[in-house]
């Protein structure tokens, strides 16, 4: 068995580890592609429509959820397809969790960015 890794070897061996996951999620779901574009839209529109580093946070984090989020799911998804291509009613389970879990995240996304440009605009 290999030694464990540790320190800065670790750090970076993780980074690339990460790394290798976005660059999978870009090329390989449509889902995860449709909502980083939104955000690079939505990124720069958080610095005029927040009016502090709370709303500006509250509107940046809300996007990076969403992308967590969508991630967390692909990867569900991904085991769930490893284990076996067969219709199983526990494999549907998990992946429809996934995907109610990422429209959640997208409702508070929705929420948030809703809130806060009424309050800019009309508030």
């Amino acid at each position: 068995m290999k030694p464990a890794r540790t320190g800065w070897r670790h750090l970076f061996d993780a980074t690339g580890y990460s790394l290798k996951g976005l660059k999978f999620a870009f090329r390989h779901e449509t889902a995860f592609r449709q909502e980083l574009a939104m955000c690079v839209i939505m990124l720069p529109l958080a610095w005029w429509i927040g009016s502090g580093p709370v709303e500006w946070i509250l509107l940046v984090g809300s996007c990076l959820l969403v992308l967590t989020v969508e991630l967390i799911n692909s990867a569900i998804e991904s085991v769930v397809d490893r284990i076996g291509t067969e219709h199983h009613e526990l494999s549907g389970r998990a992946k429809d969790i996934g995907s109610a879990a990422v429209m959640i995240a997208l409702l508070a996304a929705g929420l948030t960015w809703g809130l806060l440009v009424w309050q800019k605009f009309f508030g």
